[in-house]
């Protein structure tokens, strides 16, 4: 991974996070810890002033301080209890990333430019987290999260410090390497010779990768000041799903989109009150034997109400068995086993910021989305694709088409080597499945392909049309170990009296178009 220049960064640190959470109020606390699997986990300053440690045998503190309070270490207690906060740092500064419990991080542009400084940023958020009953926090402000994290923890009586722009390296360069978080790493390089960020960023960026491989060069980059690290969009809340169950168990699409609508509403109404928008959404249909069938939908965008009904019916009509010849109409064909139930829970959430149309209208993509979303409505979820290239050798191989708003899921790498696979410029009509044709030499004899390549006579026809030029072949095999998936043969352009150049496929005596050049 290649370092990229570090965004200006304010981070909010909240010392001893896990002992706020379990305790519930502000330090300083009496000598207390936290264990998971007799290792203490976090400890308080007054512990620490005792000789208790993070990472220490629950045994071994106790011995340090028998009046050691100790209580289980509950993660999940540390996500719910720092809610509250992201939701109080949301309301005053749009964008907040979580990096973990006690830790969340700002892009320092906006909140600065409303303060009129990094510093008075950094004050103003000390202000409003003090008076809401958190007075610990401390605020650092850097080049990268990395950096400004480490500012936060080094900040004095203050509580807040600047790290100027370009003075990252210079700032890091003391520090323990330790502070990396990677301990075998950093015991190897001291073995070196090298005990702090400033001695490993001073080794040269290719030999570490060499050695190290991606991770160490990522940790090289911090070390230089380089933090690469793209922040992602803070989890989504729990409270955010919504869910509808129905009195009696309900048997058609239809039916249900209808029941929805309310509830895709409600999951509106609580993103827009979070400031949020949805990018990812789970969600689950219970029937009546109790079984959940579970979907996750990703958007180009973000959802809205409609999107959301539309992807719920999608899902339903997924389940329904397959129509068959007996003249049944549309809405029987989409009757599935009574549902009795519906969740939809955003998986993936984004600051509604980030998706605001610009001061003159979003433009054209935006009103390509919207009718492409559609046709898609009106086609069913798989009317409209995107296409992506994949690896492989046969032109019906390296087109994957991805139905409008899916991640693509490229299997084949197209950038491995394909030997065998044509060259561009390719053909810019692409026949799946493949085309039979019926391609004959001069009079219509038959045209064989020796193990050398030779042909026993030059193409003349395909179809009814004159052949006036060609070139080939090319041999293609593949799967020669599997016999269901072997497949051999020589390919050919061909074009006819009409000018059209065509790409075609012999195989054991059988003749395919591939695809037509335009």
């Amino acid at each position: 991974m290649d370092a990229i220049d570090p965004l200006r960064m304010h981070v909010l640190w909240f010392p001893d996070w896990p002992l706020r959470a379990a305790l519930g109020t502000a330090p300083p606390h009496p000598p207390t810890a936290l264990v998971r699997g007799n290792v203490i986990t976090a400890c308080t300053d007054s512990a620490r002033a005792h000789g208790v440690r993070t990472g220490q045998r629950r045994r071994l503190a106790q011995s340090r301080l028998p009046a050691l309070r100790m209580l289980p270490h509950d993660t999940a207690q540390d996500e719910r209890a720092f809610r509250p906060v992201l939701r109080l740092i949301e309301a005053h500064a749009p964008g907040v990333h979580l990096l973990r419990p006690g830790l969340a991080a700002l892009r320092s542009r906006g909140i600065s430019r409303y303060h009129g400084g990094e510093e008075q940023a950094a004050a103003a958020l000390r202000e409003v987290l003090g008076e809401a009953g958190y007075p610990e926090v401390r605020v650092g402000v850097a080049d990268g999260a990395f950096t400004a994290e480490l500012a936060a923890r080094g900040s004095g009586d203050e509580g807040w410090a600047v790290i100027p722009p370009g003075d990252a390296e210079s700032f890091l360069a003391p520090l323990p390497l330790e502070v990396l978080g990677e301990p075998e790493l950093a015991e190897l390089l001291r073995q070196l010779g090298v005990g702090t960020l400033g001695g490993f960023a001073a080794l040269d960026a290719l030999s570490v990768r060499e050695r190290f491989g991606e991770q160490g060069a990522r940790l090289h980059a911090l070390a230089r000041g380089a933090d690469s690290r793209p922040l992602a969009p803070r989890a989504p809340d729990p409270q955010l799903a919504r869910r509808i169950e129905f009195e009696a168990p309900l048997g058609q699409s239809d039916q249900i989109a209808f029941a929805v609508r309310q509830t895709a509403d409600a999951v509106m109404l609580a993103l827009a009150d979070a400031s949020l928008v949805c990018t990812e959404v789970r969600i689950d249909l219970t029937d009546d034997d109790g079984a959940v069938t579970s979907r996750t939908w990703l958007h180009p965008t973000c959802f809205d109400a409609s999107d959301l009904v539309d992807r719920v019916r999608w899902q339903l009509e997924s389940l329904a068995p397959p129509a068959s010849d007996s003249g049944q109409d549309s809405d029987a064909a989409h009757a599935f086993r009574g549902i009795v139930g519906v969740r939809i829970a955003p998986v993936a959430v984004d600051d509604a910021a980030h998706h605001q149309p610009g001061l003159f209208g979003s433009g054209t993509d935006e009103r390509l989305h919207h009718a492409v979303s559609r046709v898609q409505t009106m086609l069913g979820h798989a009317g409209v694709t995107t296409a992506s290239v994949s690896g492989g050798r046969m032109l019906a191989d390296r087109q994957l088409l991805t139905p409008w708003g899916e991640r693509p899921v490229v299997e084949r790498d197209p950038g491995r080597p394909w030997p065998g696979n044509l060259p561009d410029p390719l053909p810019a009509e692409v026949f799946t499945p493949m085309r039979p044709v019926h391609v004959t030499g001069a009079g219509g004899a038959v045209i064989s392909v020796d193990a050398r390549g030779a042909l026993s006579c030059p193409p003349g026809l395909i179809d009814d049309s004159e052949v006036i030029g060609w070139a080939g072949p090319w041999p293609v095999h593949e799967h020669r170990w599997d016999a269901a998936r072997a497949r051999s043969g020589e390919r050919f352009q061909l074009l006819d009296r009409q000018h059209r150049a065509w790409l075609v496929f012999h195989s054991e005596g059988s003749w395919w178009a591939e695809g037509r050049y335009r």
